[in-house]
């Protein structure tokens, strides 16, 4: 008997439907807040390659996003591989479920929680962010999620919680880039708590409506738009919370290259090449690059955070 070919749920629902869906909300606005905030329920996320309920949330820009498919093969998760398409081919059959992550350090709530547990009373939002990498290339993603700070306060953090340390699933069997020493594994990223409950600071589950794929770093990652690509960590499984600076797996690499911060300067090149200019992915290669805006062009919402910080020093 032959096999049928499995329907993926974003060869139903097509970019252009997406953006018809989000057009509409932005610009009828028959439909209430809360009334799809009604439909967020968890049971959506249970399955993989879902369709998830959403509420059109804030900060998006107005930039067109890129297509699915610029997005879901072209990654850097180097768990999968260096190669910008190694992920896609090498995380077909990794598992993301059953999930869970890991709360430690400065809080009332530590524990270990089932990834039902941590999503379930979230209202998930879709927001278009715009995303910068140090190697001088952007990309607009449309993301599901929900604001990290949301999250964290569930754990009541005391006043010892100066940062927020995260970490990726430690496992050479499914991931084979692991097996190789090209980073200290696992990976490890920081935040500091004020850039950690920002608003614009998001735990991501989707992306174009759809649950994360396993290459976009399935079913739990990180997102700072205001920040380069590597902040961005992928498939969570421990956040904790520490009085100390984390530091992250970029840092412990190469400290001259890549800073905690990591936030998108253009008046601050890499050691290796400008950052002044970057060019959009989907593009082409000769395509005219743009300026790089500071902040990633979130500086109105961000700046404040660093106010007194030297960015040049601490980049």
């Amino acid at each position: 008997m032959k096999r049928q070919k499995r329907i993926r749920s974003w060869e139903i629902t097509s970019e252009s439907v997406y953006l018809d869906r989000r057009r509409f909300l932005r610009e009828a606005g028959l439909v209430t807040a809360a009334g799809l905030a009604a439909m967020a329920l968890p049971g959506q996320l249970m399955a993989e390659d879902s369709e998830l309920k959403t509420v059109q949330g804030p900060y998006s820009t107005d930039e067109a996003p890129n297509s699915w498919e610029d997005i879901t093969t072209y990654n850097n998760f180097y768990e999968f591989g260096t190669g910008k398409d190694d992920p896609h081919k090498n995380a077909r059959d990794f598992v993301a479920r059953p999930w869970s992550v890991k709360i430690s350090g400065e809080c009332d709530k530590t524990g270990l929680y089932d990834f039902e547990d941590i999503i379930a009373p979230h209202t998930l939002e879709d927001r278009v962010y715009r995303h910068r990498c140090v190697e001088a290339w952007s990309m607009v993603v449309p993301w599901v999620g929900f604001p990290l700070g949301d999250l964290l306060k569930r754990f009541n953090p005391n006043s010892d919680a100066k940062f927020v340390r995260f970490k990726t699933l430690n496992d050479p069997k499914q991931m084979p880039g692991q097996r190789r020493a090209v980073l200290q594994w696992p990976y490890v990223e920081g935040l500091t708590m004020a850039e950690a409950m920002h608003p614009l600071t998001l735990m991501v589950v989707g992306v174009y409506g759809k649950t994360l794929p396993n290459q976009n770093g399935a079913p739990l990652r990180l997102i700072t738009p205001w920040k380069y690509g590597f902040k961005g960590i992928k498939s969570i499984v421990e956040i904790e919370f520490t009085s100390r600076q984390p530091r992250s797996s970029w840092e412990i690499a190469n400290s001259r290259e890549y800073g905690f911060y990591a936030n998108v300067n253009p008046e601050v090149d890499h050691p290796r090449w400008s950052q002044a200019r970057e060019r959009r992915i989907g593009a082409g290669y000769f395509s005219e690059k743009q300026p790089t805006l500071m902040f990633n062009g979130y500086g109105d919402e961000v700046a404040e955070l660093y106010a007194g910080l030297n960015l040049r020093k601490h980049y």
